[in-house]
Order: structure tokens, then C-alpha cells, then sequence
């Protein structure tokens, strides 16, 4: 016991004796200097160099119809962009690789069915096809409405259980706040998978979750084929409960 006193002794003296030769200005660092962002004055407004997607001032010239290709054709009223059901789903003009993302969504106060079938929607971080394609972070009203937990509200669908469920009653705003990571491939091979963290109202819901590929209804995910960077869509799910709404979109590229 008396050596392992002493040597711990000298150890740490020794290390006390370097640091004390290090000078303080060893170890700042002053470049680069990091660019000024001027934040919003709410969590909800777009900071200074976001990408505007959607705030009711320039209506869907940020999107188009994904099957088509042509004009989005949704529902603009003023700031509150709602789903149209028969025109299906919708995707920015512009793809993106890794980004921080806001969006707000509602279903409205009078809205029926259960489960799947209850103000269903998604937000489809990266979309690399015409239909239901790509890595979906599942809207649904999972307020009191009991469906299997990997496609509840917060979750990344038929993959990930969101960590808590904090879902505001029906008639009431919804946030999302995401950090997406998108893959990276060696050709065809997934070099590095898509990573996500998701705050939902506030609250980690997904802490930097590691996709297994994208969203699979029937199967397994997995990452079948290569792609770069690809625009964020939103689905008009053909459940027959009444539409939902978004607001405040914007994305900031990382």
C-alpha cells in the first residue's frame, strides 16, 4: 500500500508539473471563425440562413407533385398549408444532403378513426422515389389513439419507437425539430447509415438513431441502392379521416 501511495504520488506530480509548463494559449483556438446566424425570435420563425419551405408569403413555390412532377397542389390558407388527399404526395424542388429541419404539423379538433387511420401523414427526410419511397418520420394523431408503437407519432416508421410520447390533443400545433444525417455509399454498398435525431415538442424522441435503410411497409429495411442527396417529401396518406395541416417549414443545410 505504501509503494502505490507513492507512486500515485509521483504520477500525479508529474502531470501537475507538465500542465504547469503549458501555457494557457497553447491550446485556444481562434480560426475558423464561425459564421454569424441571426436566430428567430420564436422557435417557430426560420434563422437567417435557413431555407424558407413553407410560410404562407410565397405559397408551394418551394414544392412539387412527386408523381407528376408539376405544380404541388395542396391547400395554402394563409400560413397553414393542408393536405389534399387526391392530389397526393408532395416533395421540395431542392435536395439536400445532412440538415436541420423545422416543421409543425396539427390534425383538426373534429377528427375521426383510430389507429393508422387517424390523421395519418409523414415527413420523408430523404424521398428517392415517386411513391411512399425513402426514410419516414411518421405524423399520425397519437393522442389517446392506441396503433402499434414503431408507427405511432415520433417514430421513424416500422423501424425506431419514438422515446416518449409528448403529442398535443387534436386542434393543437405539433412540432418537430430534426438533425439528419444522410448515408453515404460505396457504390451500391452503404458506406456510412443515415442517422437521426428528432425533438417532438421538445422532447428526444430519437437520439441520433441509426437507420437500417429506408421505410419498408412490408419487410425488412435495408440499403438496396445508392443515392446522394434528395428532396424532403410529405405524403397524403389515403386513410379517410380528415386531413391534416403543416406550418413554419424551413431547413438549414449542414
Amino acid at each position: 500500500m505504501k509503494y502505490r501511495i507513492i507512486l500515485t504520488a509521483l504520477l500525479t506530480g508529474g502531470a501537475f508539473m507538465a500542465n504547469a509548463q503549458t501555457k494557457p494559449e497553447e491550446t485556444e483556438k481562434w480560426e475558423p471563425v464561425p459564421n454569424v446566424v441571426t436566430a428567430g425570435k420564436t422557435a417557430s420563425e426560420a434563422p437567417s440562413d435557413a431555407v424558407v419551405l413553407f410560410d404562407g408569403k410565397t405559397g408551394l413555390s418551394q414544392w412539387k407533385d412527386v408523381a407528376s412532377g408539376g405544380d404541388a397542389k395542396w391547400n395554402v390558407n394563409g400560413d397553414v398549408l393542408t393536405v389534399n388527399k387526391s392530389a397526393g404526395n408532395i416533395e421540395t424542388k431542392k435536395s439536400f444532403g445532412s440538415y436541420q429541419l423545422h416543421i409543425e404539423w396539427k390534425v383538426p379538433a373534429n377528427i375521426t378513426g383510430t389507429g393508422q387511420g387517424r390523421g395519418n401523414s409523414g415527413v420523408f427526410l430523404a424521398s428517392i422515389g415517386k411513391g411512399d419511397d425513402g426514410y419516414e418520420l411518421q405524423v399520425l394523431d397519437s393522442y389517446n389513439n392506441k396503433t402499434y408503437v414503431n408507427g405511432m407519432a415520433g417514430s421513424i416508421y416500422k423501424q425506431f419507437i419514438p422515446l416518449a410520447n409528448p403529442t398535443k390533443p387534436p386542434g393543437v400545433w405539433n412540432t418537430y425539430d430534426v438533425i439528419w444525417t444522410a448515408p453515404t455509399f460505396d457504390g451500391d454498398k452503404v458506406k456510412t447509415p443515415a442517422r437521426v435525431t428528432v425533438l417532438f415538442n421538445g422532447v428526444l424522441v430519437q437520439n441520433n438513431t441509426e437507420l437500417m435503410g429506408p421505410t419498408q411497409y412490408i419487410g425488412t429495411p435495408a440499403y438496396r441502392k445508392a443515392h446522394g442527396p434528395a428532396p424532403i417529401k410529405l405524403q397524403a396518406h389515403g386513410d379517410k379521416s380528415e386531413p391534416l395541416s403543416f406550418r413554419n417549414i424551413w431547413v438549414r443545410e449542414l
